[in-house]
């Protein structure tokens, strides 16, 4: 027993020796509970659940803490079918108490077992529908679906009182008494229970034979006859007609030819039609059916094609990156062309990779680290690809192979964006090969690059001159 001031263990004293807080009501309310759980655990010893619940519910009222209480609470109303309100208990136990308790055994009992839980689920479903079944005064399906309940949670009482119930309301006593037996072998104190055995005890009285129960009508005309499922209501002050063996063999043999009559003149042809109208009823279904079947079958063909059709796509863009040895093409010439340029320092031949990589890969979808490394080879490397590019564009360019210029002086900018004077050159083969709107988009960027420049002034008059002559 703690303090409930500071959590200190307390001693016999009714005050905390490390706070000093008077504690003496306080063990009385703990002994209170106590007393009550110890009550509740003989209770349910005794298979009185119903008194059990009540006092456990009595010692949380004094100690919500009281673990043990909930778990034993928790267990109770497992026991009584409600599984739903045992995990409950013993989930707030487990916040309780997260260490070394044996709820967690009781709740795995429970979870762990998938079959268990949808056992579970479909008891409180099946219940809840009987009910609906009640409320719409549907008895005779509220039977099945009760029935249906207590097959999957033999031991949920509250299902066996409804059944119950529902036995009194159609007056068949035996069924109703047999579920009630079953309540009391799993609760003997339960008050409806014993309520509603009241109730049929006393229509089941005895009649002189013992053979059968009797219980005598509303009035004193009739007397009420029930074997087990079977209800006989007999008038009273009824004499018995005099033996008279011919008529009686006469009424017999009379009876006799108006059954078979009825029987081929009204049941016989009702029967048949009945029968023909079920036959086209299932051949119907099952055409339905077919036809759903040969939809779905199209469809997941369909699916099927698609799939197929997408998994090859998938495996060609997946060889387009993947090596013959199984790794990526594209790390592999990006650690190829670092491996270059740290061994060798050869610009060109690491920008060999490099433009490999440019050309094959979405570089914004690659890694951070991927982008990282490529565009530190890059900076490496940029300046003098820039320059060898620019050199080998403005030889081209001085023997007007524009496209070859064009090609080269492309790669120049890329390589280093910075590079004014490939910009200008590649504004001059757009011109020269007649490409007068990407002219014209490079000169500006070299205004914008080199304000207040030679190269801007020209770039500037030449604009004006392609401006006028569009």
């Amino acid at each position: 027993m703690r303090c409930y001031n500071c959590g200190c263990r307390l001693s016999e004293h009714d005050f905390c020796t490390s706070c000093g807080a008077d504690v003496s009501l306080y063990k009385r309310i703990l002994r209170v509970s106590n007393m009550y759980y110890n009550e509740g655990l003989e209770k349910a010893g005794v298979r009185d659940l119903t008194g059990a619940v009540t006092s456990l519910r009595q010692s949380l009222k004094f100690d919500k803490n009281n673990v043990e209480a909930r778990n034993l609470l928790g267990l109770v109303y497992f026991e009584m079918g409600e599984v739903v309100a045992a995990l409950s208990e013993w989930v707030i136990s487990k916040n309780l108490r997260p260490q070394k308790n044996i709820a967690d055994s009781y709740m795995d009992m429970v979870q762990s077992n998938g079959a268990r839980l949808d056992t579970i689920n479909q008891t409180i479903k099946k219940y809840n529908q009987a009910l609906v079944y009640c409320a719409q005064d549907s008895k005779d399906l509220a039977i099945i679906q009760l029935k249906k309940v207590l097959s999957l949670n033999p031991k949920f009482i509250r299902a066996h009182q409804l059944l119950a119930l529902l036995y009194i309301d159609s007056e068949q006593w035996e069924r109703a008494k047999r579920e009630l037996d079953k309540c009391f072998r799993i609760d003997s104190g339960n008050t409806l229970t014993l309520r509603y055995m009241k109730e049929v005890e006393g229509m089941l009285v005895p009649d002189e034979s013992g053979k059968s129960n009797v219980k005598r009508g509303g009035n004193d005309e009739v007397i009420r006859y029930q074997s087990d499922n079977e209800i006989i209501i007999q008038p009273m002050n009824v004499k018995e007609p005099k033996n008279n063996s011919l008529g009686t063999l006469f009424n017999v043999a009379i009876g006799l030819v108006l059954g078979i009559a009825s029987m081929f003149f009204l049941i016989l042809p009702a029967a048949v039609s009945a029968e023909r109208e079920k036959a086209q009823e299932d051949q119907r279904k099952l055409s339905e059916q077919m036809d759903i079947k040969t939809a779905t079958i199209a469809t997941m063909q369909q699916q099927i094609e698609d799939m197929t059709a997408d998994n090859q796509a998938l495996h060609e863009e997946l060889d387009a990156y993947v090596g013959t040895d199984g790794t990526l093409k594209t790390i592999d010439n990006l650690l190829e062309g670092a491996a270059e340029y740290l061994v060798s320092g050869d610009a060109q031949a690491t920008a060999v990779y490099l433009d490999d990589i440019a050309a094959n890969v979405d570089l914004e979808e690659t890694s951070k680290a991927f982008m990282l490394l490529y565009n530190s080879l890059l900076g490496k490397i940029g300046p003098e690809m820039s320059d060898f590019y620019y050199a080998s564009g403005n030889a081209a360019y001085k023997e007007e192979n524009y496209p070859e210029a064009i090609k080269d002086l492309l790669k120049a900018v890329s390589y280093n964006p910075e590079n004014g004077d490939a910009l200008f050159m590649l504004g001059n083969a757009y011109r020269g090969n007649g490409q007068n709107t990407e002219a014209i988009a490079i000169y500006e960027k070299v205004i914008a690059l080199l304000p207040g420049t030679e190269r801007a002034r020209r770039s500037q008059t030449y604009i004006n001159s392609l401006t006028e002559n569009d």
